[in-house]
């Protein structure tokens, strides 16, 4: 099963509050894109929003320029719904992150919640940063989260790479001033424990230092 056949069908058999990433409140999320983008017009992306209520919470703080990406039609469509009458507010764009085509420097934030450690390709991770190289602008910020350490080894029956902090920031290589990172222990809706790991870097430029 290819990965856009998968999330649909996580998304056509599950609630949004029955995947184990569900949040009521993305408080770490919130938190982080504040502290990089205080401008309520700044361009945020949501990379694998689905059916996130991080959308929701940024539209009620009053952010207005904002875009969220999944390779999952029926998690956008959730989302839409959900929203209303503020979707006006939101580009929606349906498509894999590692093929995804994005205007160049043309979001200020880049937010990642679960997404970048179900890339346990090499090369798929290659791809996703050239899209953040692409699509960030010069000085604008990348906020991504994945489990850490600690963290399950697998997510909706798919495998996953585990991060520190330091192990997250250096996939990124050249190019990213690391500002931040965050832990947090989320609980599930199942009741289960897990722990992730937050990096909040700026993005200065492509300068790419890693060896061909």
């Amino acid at each position: 099963m290819d990965a856009k056949s998968h999330w649909e069908n996580i998304y056509q058999t599950k609630r949004a509050d029955e995947v184990s990433w569900f949040q009521r409140e993305p408080s770490v999320s919130l938190a982080l894109i504040g502290k990089a983008a205080p401008d309520l017009t700044a361009r945020i992306i949501d990379v694998g929003g689905g059916p996130s209520s991080l959308v929701d919470r940024l539209l009620s703080v009053g952010y207005s320029n904002l875009t969220v990406l999944d390779v999952s039609a029926t998690a956008l469509a959730r989302a839409r719904l959900r929203v209303g009458e503020r979707t006006s507010h939101v580009a929606w764009i349906e498509a894999d992150i590692t093929s995804a085509a994005l205007p160049a420097a043309s979001f200020d934030v880049w937010h990642d919640r679960a997404v970048f450690h179900f890339l346990t390709n090499a090369g798929d991770r290659e791809a996703y940063i050239q899209r953040v190289r692409h699509a960030v602008r010069p000085g604008g910020h990348v906020i991504v989260a994945t489990f850490a350490e600690d963290g399950p080894t697998r997510c909706s029956g798919l495998p996953v790479t585990r991060y520190s902090a330091a192990s997250l920031h250096e996939e990124f290589d050249g190019g990213f001033q690391l500002l931040d990172s965050v832990r947090e222990n989320h609980l599930t809706p199942a009741g289960h424990m897990q722990s992730f790991v937050y990096c909040l870097c700026r993005f200065t430029g492509n300068t790419i230092t890693r060896a061909a």
